[in-house]
């Protein structure tokens, strides 16, 4: 992993705490609030800081449910009948 604002790779892994002490946590939006506040829809966020530059930055521990459910394929998707209509092999002559 490199640095986002220098380029260096000399980054240093660690955990985000507030000030009460407490790990900062990522809330999902489609998480109700009252489940956030025992832990459900929260996800672990892992910080690393760059010695070089002093740059700080986040990461999300998403789950394997999280990546099936939110992970999109880049750029435009093709129509529905574009897609079925190239599953369909060729009549061979």
């Amino acid at each position: 992993m490199n640095c986002l604002a220098c380029g260096s790779e000399s980054l240093v892994g660690g955990t985000i705490f507030d000030s009460n002490g407490s790990k900062v946590s990522f809330k999902l939006d489609d998480a109700p609030i009252w489940k956030s506040l025992f832990g459900v829809g929260t996800r672990n966020v892992r910080g690393y800081g760059c010695v070089h530059c002093g740059h700080l930055q986040l990461a999300v521990d998403f789950s394997q449910k999280d990546l099936m459910k939110y992970q999109q394929f880049e750029g435009e998707q093709p129509g529905v009948l574009e897609r079925l209509n190239s599953e369909v092999e060729p009549p061979q002559k």
